[in-house]
This record gives structure tokens, C-alpha cells and sequence, in this order.
């Protein structure tokens, strides 16, 4: 059965908030990776510095079942920012037929903001908010399940 998290997205503290939170749960985190470790390809033009230190992707463990995940936004995302809106639910799914089935169900009536596909940190994944505003993230990590 697929597990659900919260994932946070900040607009360039990313980096102190999961501080934060660390100092409260206590934990480590087992990923922090940041926009300047992305592969560069021929669609993204070239960032400055400061965005290039902001958060792409951390994840905290608060307990054996739940974990707090986040990024900073920026580029093209950054303008749809609203603090109190900037959650999305993270389903990471036990199969890639799951993600599928779950990605489709729920986004049907929604708007696709990235379908499903292969990304280069390894995992299945894509995104969307639903017929109801809320925003998703369907994922498969197929190296977790080896």
C-alpha cells in the first residue's frame, strides 16, 4: 500500500525551516540536495549563485511512518507562491502500476502539472492539483524497493 507525506515548498528557506524542524523531532536528514546538483540540459538556462544554493529536495524523518519533505521554488514556479498554499501531498506508491493508477484517478477533472515519467534522480514521478485545488505528488522509487 502506498505511504502519504507532506511536502513543503518554501520560497528560499527552505534550508532554515527543515533546520528548524530538525531541532524539534530531532533525526537526520538521509537526502539535502540543491538546485546547482541538477544535470544541466539545453532547456534550462544557467542560474545564479543564490538559486543555485537554494533547496531542490530535502526529507526529514519524524517517525517509522512519516517523513517532512520540501524544496524551494523558483524560475517559472516561483510566481505561483502563496504561503498557507504551498503543501502538496506526497504518495509514494509501491509500484509503478500503482503510481499510475493513483496519478490518473486523482488528477482526472485536474490540471497536469507534470505527467509521469522517469527523472533523473532515479524515480518514477509526476505532479498535479486535483479537481479540487489540491496539489499532489505521485511517486516510485524503484531503488527503495530493491
Amino acid at each position: 500500500m502506498a505511504t502519504v507525506n507532506v511536502y513543503l515548498t518554501f520560497n528560499g528557506n527552505c534550508e532554515e525551516a527543515f533546520n528548524f524542524y530538525q531541532s524539534v523531532f530531532g533525526g537526520e536528514f538521509p537526502y539535502i540536495g540543491r538546485y546547482k546538483d541538477m544535470p544541466q540540459s539545453e532547456e534550462c538556462q544557467p542560474m545564479n549563485e543564490a538559486d543555485g544554493n537554494k533547496i531542490m529536495h530535502v526529507t526529514l524523518p519524524i517517525s517509522k511512518e512519516t517523513c517532512l519533505m520540501g524544496s524551494d521554488t523558483g524560475g517559472e514556479w516561483a510566481s505561483d507562491f502563496k504561503e498557507g498554499n504551498n503543501f502538496s501531498i506526497f504518495i509514494n506508491a509501491e509500484s509503478r502500476e500503482e503510481a499510475d493508477k493513483l496519478f490518473n484517478a486523482l488528477s482526472a477533472g485536474g490540471q497536469v502539472t507534470m505527467p509521469m515519467n522517469q527523472t533523473f534522480w532515479g524515480a518514477y514521478f509526476g505532479m498535479f492539483s486535483d479537481k479540487f485545488g489540491i496539489n499532489w505528488m505521485v511517486n516510485f522509487d524503484e531503488q527503495m524497493q530493491a
